[in-house]
């Protein structure tokens, strides 16, 4: 929900830097008001990036440095057997799919 809202906040940000520089009125000194709401909008990307970054590492280590490993597939909940043949024959159950939890 974070990382949505930022970039939400990052998109009007941007938008009303760019507004803002082009409606400074053509009769500007030395056009000091253009670059002062770039720069002003750059730097807040950057505490806005720095901040949703800072978030995430945080709930790393809330979590005690523990996090979804790859993801594994397989059967379970089968029911196996050994023919008259010698063969092993596995019957029913469910494919599913899981991410460990990995701790460091």
């Amino acid at each position: 929900m974070f990382k949505k809202l930022t970039s939400l906040t990052m998109a009007l940000m941007t938008m009303l830097t760019l507004s803002l520089a082009t409606v400074q009125p053509a009769a500007a000194h030395d056009g000091r008001g253009i670059g002062v709401g770039i720069a002003a909008g750059i730097i807040g990307l950057g505490i806005l990036g720095a901040t949703a970054h800072a978030r995430d590492r945080d709930a790393y280590y809330a979590n005690g440095g523990c996090y979804k490993g790859p993801e594994r597939c397989g059967w379970s909940d089968r029911r196996c057997f050994e023919n008259r043949y010698g063969d092993t024959v596995c019957r029913g159950g469910v494919y599913r799919c899981w991410r460990p939890t990995i701790c460091e």
